[in-house]
Order: C-alpha cells, then structure tokens, then sequence
C-alpha cells in the first residue's frame, strides 16, 4: 500500500492561484459589505455587483460549482479536491459565493440534479447553478431540536396540490430565496424515516410566513439576520413539487450532508488558520516586559498547541475525504469519520480562537478585529448539521460495533491470567533460561 500526502502539481497551481485570488479580492469584501445577507442574496446591488467580475474570472479558469459534473457546468472533483480548495475558500464569507459552491444553494444543487424533473432542473436548477438566485433548505423545527421524530410539519396530497401545516425554524436564507426545499411529513403513520418527503416551495407562495429572522451571535436588534421562523398555514404547492418519491424524503436529504459536512469542515480549517496567522502577528508585533510576546513561553505553547491541533483535524478530514473518494459512496465507516470530524470541529475551533483573542487582550475582545465574529461560530459549529452529542454515539456505534466483551469476571488484560497464560504459551522459552542459569 502506497501512502502521499502531496498534491499534483496540475492542481497545486490552482490551489495557489486561488490562495492569492481570495486574499487579494475577495476578503476586502469582507470588510466592505458586512451584512449577514451580503454574500448570499443576488439582490443585493453592491455586493452582487462587486462579485459579478471576480465570478466571471472564477468561471474563466474554470472553478466555478467544481463539486457538480461537467454537465452541470463543473468539474466533478472528488471530495480530497473540493476539500483542499474549501480550506482557502473558508478564509472568507463570499470566498464560497465567488467560487459557486456556497451552503446551502450547493446541497441543493446537488438534490435538485439527482432527483429533480426536467421541469424542476430548468425552473429551479439552472438559474441556481448560474448564481442568479438563492435558495434555503428547511428541515429543523422549533419543538424538534435533533429529533426528526419530532418533526409535526404535515403536508396532505389534496388533489393536485400538496396542502402544508406548520412551522420550520432557522431555515437559513428564506428571505431572500427564491426557493425552499421542505422536509415535511407525508405519511405520519410510519417512522419519519419512511414518511418524510421534501417538498419544493416557491418563496412567493400563499401560507408560506417568515415570522422572524434570526441572527448568530450578539447581534442587539431582533428580527435581523438570515436564519428564519417559518409558518406554513394551508401553504399550497403543486403535486410535481416533489423531490424523489412519497417518504423517500430521508434518502434524497442524505445525498447532500455527507460532502457538505467535508466542505464546512474545511472551511473551518482555512478559518482556523486565518486565527492563527491573527495570533502570530500580534505575538510578533507586541513587547512585554522586555521582549517580544512571541519569546514568553505560554506564548509559544499556545501557537504550537493551536498549530498541532490544526494540522490534526486537517488530516482527519482529508482523510474522511479520500475515503469518500475511494469507496464513491457512503459506507459505515465513511459515515463513522465524517461524524467524528463534526464533532471534533467545534472544539477545535474553540481552544484555537480562544487563543488568539486571549493573546489580543482587551483589542481581541472587541468588534474591531474579527476574533469576537469568530468566536461566534463556536457554538454555531456544535448545533449545525446535527448537535455534536448525536455525531459522538454515532461514532461510538461504529467503533463498538466491531468489537466485543468477555464473559469471564476479569477481562481479557487482567494481568495474573493474561501472564500465566502467557506463561504456559512460551513455557520452552522458560526452560531454556532456566537451564541457561
């Protein structure tokens, strides 16, 4: 068996057009259009306007949606390459939108090119792969918390149209989408996991209400930000509006998490090391005491701790990427790494952000670096795509699953039986040491 952790010179190339391409355009937009819709909503005429060259160069080298096949206008990189280029591309908040494959309009391509209609594909998909429109996906509910069990958001065939009740919560980016895909329960007397279907629902339809927006962090005014409180009150949708079959609602939503939750993560990763770049800066910049920050060795400690964890989740999620590369599907032990990476992320993320606003003093705790926005994401990181408790029993499931117990009072390394066995096992060793003496 062969093992590389290098990367073609071909791709490479890309990679560091593309470390310089972000740095240099697009972060400063960053810094300019600060609104927590600004990346995301086509609507918008600054931002839109201010991406609309940097798209067109995206699209020109050809790295534009690369996640989708070149029938669809990408490239069809396996999970190792969409990995590499997400960890430069989660240095910034348009970084994603620039390149085409910003959350959750890219789950919903994906959705949308498995399992949608020709119809479907021209109304919905087309314009989304273009960067014309945005798209939300709705799955949690307010009652619900992880538990899809829980979910009560009903729809009923009623003639040709599919009639919704009830209510979705933080369905990121519902006000400004042109459309929703819907988890909603079709048939409640089976396990939602043979009764869910998704649904897709115009932005526009009559019964569909934002009841209010939602923002993450310490944002003082209610009713701003980009996550929302949905009210679906006799919400009607024409029959063809679903995606897959009748209760088939599970498997078309599984086809969209598992890359996804690759690419969040190494975004996470170009984040982490944007802190701590922000770290090694201030420690090289600041004296105290007589000498530089970066000589105090608590100092050091926390850059080489803040390093080494990096460089860790960053292998383990490369290779939860090569796995899905190698087995080209999603099987126990794909799933097994990409839930141990999930819940790894939050962590992580937490002790190196923490750090670096600790080694900013009182600056680091202001809204004049971008540490504090950061550090708003730790929390973010461990309730998103499913709380980080869930990701850990599944891991252990899995772990577990393959190993068994003793039936014995003692367990198989109790030292007296397990060196008295031992013993009886390399006897003739014991008796030529004893004729030796």
């Amino acid at each position: 068996m062969a093992w590389n952790f290098e990367t073609e010179p071909e791709f490479q190339e890309k990679l560091d057009w593309m470390s310089d391409f972000v740095r240099l355009e697009v972060e400063p937009l960053d810094l300019v259009f600060r609104g927590p819709a600004d990346p995301f909503d086509p609507a918008r005429p600054g931002p839109a306007a201010a991406m609309a060259p940097l798209k067109k160069i995206v699209k020109q080298r050809g790295l534009w949606a690369c996640h989708l096949d070149a029938h669809l206008g990408g490239q069809g990189f396996g999970q190792v390459k969409l990995g590499l280029m997400n960890e430069i591309l989660g240095r910034s908040r348009f970084g994603p939108t620039v390149f085409g494959c910003q959350a959750p309009d890219t789950g919903n391509m994906e959705i949308l090119a498995r399992f949608g209609t020709p119809e479907q594909k021209q109304r919905y998909l087309d314009p989304l792969l273009a960067g014309e429109i945005a798209s939300c996906y709705s799955m949690t509910e307010p009652q619900a918390g992880a538990d899809p069990a829980q979910f009560t958001c009903r729809a009923e065939l009623i003639g040709d149209e599919w009639v919704i009740n009830g209510e979705k919560w933080f369905a990121s980016h519902a006000d400004f989408a042109r459309f929703l895909l819907v988890v909603v329960v079709t048939d409640p007397s089976v396990p939602i996991h043979q009764g869910a279907s998704i649904l897709i629902v115009d932005r526009d339809s009559p019964g569909l209400e934002i009841v209010r927006n939602c923002a993450v962090g310490m944002v003082s005014e209610i009713g701003v930000g980009v996550h929302g409180y949905l009210r679906f009150d006799n919400c009607r949708v024409p029959k063809s509006h679903i995606l897959g079959k009748p209760g088939q609602g599970f498997e078309v939503a599984q086809s969209r998490l598992g890359g996804g939750r690759i690419h969040h993560a190494m975004r996470t990763v170009g984040l982490l090391n944007k802190a701590l770049d922000m770290m090694c800066e201030r420690s090289l910049s600041r004296n105290t005491k007589g000498e530089s920050l970066s000589q105090k060795q608590l100092t050091q400690e926390k850059i080489a701790d803040s390093y080494t964890q990096i460089t860790q989740f960053r292998l383990h999620v490369l290779y939860a990427a090569w796995l899905i590369d190698k087995h080209r599907a999603y099987t126990r032990e794909v799933r097994r790494e990409i839930a141990a990476v999930k819940a790894a992320m939050p962590g992580v993320l937490r002790d190196v952000v923490y750090r670096a606003l600790h080694l900013h003093g009182s600056l680091g705790m202001t809204n004049e670096t971008p540490l504090m926005a950061m550090w708003a994401t730790v929390p973010e990181m461990g309730i998103v795509d499913g709380p980080t408790e869930v990701h850990k029993i599944s891991v252990a499931k899995e772990v577990l699953r393959d190993r068994k117990g003793c039936d014995t009072l003692f367990p198989d390394y109790y030292l007296p039986d397990a060196i008295e066995a031992s013993k009886k096992k390399l006897n003739w060793a014991l008796e030529l040491e004893v004729g030796n003496h």
